[in-house]
C-alpha cells in the first residue's frame, strides 16, 4: 500500500473534551512527559529531559512567533466580520509585510463573509497614544481563502503595530473558549523571535529559561530554525484516504550557519516539534534538487506534498544537507527562505531526525500519520498508554519523548 492509500479511520481515537487541556499547567516544564524508547514506554515531569538526551547531540527549535492574527470588524448594520491573517500578499515577504507603512495586503480566511457586501471595513484604535484608522477592503478569492487588502491612515505605523494593537491572538478552536490575557504569554515559546505563525509550536511551550540552561549543562547543543506555522496544521483530513488531502504551504526560513552545525552532527538531530522535523526533513529534498542541479533558483526550492515518495533518495542526508550548504555558498546566501507541502505518513523514511519532542495531537490528524511514521507505526500503544495515566492532549497538554 503507498501512503496515498491510507485510511484516515485507521487513525482515530477516543478523545473525551476532558482530556483536552484547555490551559497550560502552572509552570512550563511542570508538564507530564512520556517516554518512547526502542518499545519501552515511561513517563517522568518534562524539566528532567536533558537526562533523558545523549550528550553531545543538537537538538533543534523552531524559533516562529504567534501574530494576532484575527481582526474583526463591525458593519454599520451590526454585523461583526472577522478577517484571519493567513500569508503575507503584498509584499509577499513577512519582514517586508510587517515594516509596510500605510498599506499591504494578506490573504486570509473572513469569517461571515456572506454578510460584507464589498464595502470598506472601518475600525479605530489607539497607537502610541495616537488613534490610527485601519480600513480593510476585499480584493479577490485565492483558491480557499481571500485577499484583503488593509490601508490605514498613519504613515508612522508599521502593519506590524497594527497588528499588534488591533489583533487578537488565536487559539486553537478545539479549545472552545476565547483568548484571554494569559494566552498573549503562555501560547508563546520562550525562545519565540520571528514573527509569523497563527499557531504556536506547541512542543516548544513546554520549554523555559531554566531547561535551556539544564540542556547546555548536559552538553546539547542548539539551533534554530524558522516555520511559520499556518492555519491549516488545523485543517481536519475529510477525504477518506490520504491522496484527497491538500496540505497547506508554510514559509520557512533557515541559517546557513545552522546547515553548518547539522553538517558538524552527520545530519543527525533532535527535532523539538513536528514543524521542526517537516522544516530538517524538507531541507535533505532541498538538498538533492540542488546536487541533481546547481543552477536551481531559490524560488525552485519548494518541497510538493508527495515529492519525497515519489522517487527513492540516493544521496545520504550528509551528502544532501553539504549540497544545499555548499549551494547556499555559491549563491551568496546567508539565509535560506522556501517553502514546503511536505506530508510526512507511514512508509516515509526520516532522514534527518533521529528523536522527537512531541506533544499528543487531535484523531485523523496529518500530525499523528506523522508521529505513526516515526515510531513505525506504535502510536496506538504510545496513546493508550498517555491516555490511560491521565495525560492532558493537544497544544496546552502534555508531551513526549520520541526514541524509535
Amino acid at each position: 500500500m503507498t501512503p496515498k492509500q491510507i485510511q484516515i479511520k485507521d487513525f482515530d481515537y477516543p478523545l473525551p473534551d476532558e482530556r483536552i487541556a484547555k490551559f497550560p499547567v502552572a509552570q512550563r516544564d511542570h508538564s507530564k512527559l512520556l517516554i518512547y524508547k526502542g518499545g519501552e514506554i515511561s513517563d517522568d515531569i518534562f524539566y528532567h529531559l536533558p537526562n533523558h538526551l545523549p550528550e553531545g547531540a543538537l537538538m533543534v527549535f523552531n524559533n516562529t512567533k504567534v501574530i494576532r492574527a484575527r481582526l474583526h470588524f463591525r458593519k454599520s448594520t451590526g454585523a461583526l466580520i472577522e478577517v484571519f491573517l493567513l500569508e503575507p500578499h503584498h509584499p509577499a515577504d513577512y519582514e517586508q509585510n510587517f515594516q509596510a507603512r500605510s498599506e499591504c495586503s494578506w490573504l486570509c480566511i473572513v469569517g461571515n463573509l456572506k454578510k460584507w457586501k464589498g464595502e470598506k471595513l472601518c475600525r479605530t484604535f489607539s497607537v502610541k497614544g495616537r488613534d490610527v484608522e485601519l480600513s480593510a477592503e476585499y480584493k479577490e478569492p485565492n483558491h480557499t481563502s481571500h485577499e484583503i487588502r488593509f490601508t490605514w491612515d498613519n504613515p508612522d505605523v508599521s502593519f506590524a503595530e497594527v497588528i499588534e494593537a488591533a489583533g487578537e491572538l488565536p487559539i486553537p478552536p478545539y479549545l472552545n473558549r476565547k483568548t484571554e490575557e494569559s494566552d498573549l504569554t503562555t501560547y508563546q515559546t520562550v525562545y519565540s523571535k520571528i514573527k509569523g505563525s497563527v499557531a504556536a509550536p506547541t512542543a516548544g511551550l513546554h520549554f523555559t529559561d531554566d531547561v535551556l540552561k539544564a540542556l547546555d549543562a548536559h552538553g546539547i547543543h542548539r539551533e534554530e530554525v524558522t516555520l511559520h506555522v499556518g492555519a491549516g496544521t488545523f485543517k481536519p483530513v475529510k477525504s477518506d484516504t490520504i491522496e484527497g488531502h491538500e496540505m497547506h504551504t508554510e514559509y520557512i526560513s533557515v541559517r546557513r550557519d545552522t546547515l553548518d552545525r547539522l553538517l558538524e552532527h552527520h545530519a543527525q538531530t533532535i527535532a523539538v516539534g513536528t514543524t521542526s522535523v517537516r522544516t530538517l526533513e524538507s531541507l535533505y529534498f532541498m538538498g538533492a534538487k540542488v546536487a541533481a542541479n546547481p543552477n536551481i533558483g531559490e524560488g525552485e526550492l519548494h518541497v510538493e506534498q508527495w515529492e519525497p515518495y515519489e522517487q527513492a533518495p540516493t544521496l545520504t542526508a550528509e551528502e544532501s544537507l553539504r549540497s544545499l550548504r555548499d549551494w547556499m555558498v555559491s549563491q551568496q546566501l546567508d539565509i535560506l527562505h522556501s517553502s514546503t507541502q511536505i506530508i510526512i505518513a507511514p512508509g516515509y523514511e526520516y532522514k534527518v531526525v533521529k528523536q522527537l519532542v512531541t506533544n499528543f495531537h487531535q484523531p485523523q490528524s496529518t500530525l499523528l500519520l506523522l508521529v505513526s511514521a516515526f515510531v513505525n507505526g506504535d502510536w496506538r500503544r504510545i496513546y493508550d498508554y498517555a491516555l490511560a495515566r491521565d495525560f492532558r492532549f493537544l497544544s496546552y497538554g502534555d508531551s513526549s519523548l520520541l526514541i524509535p
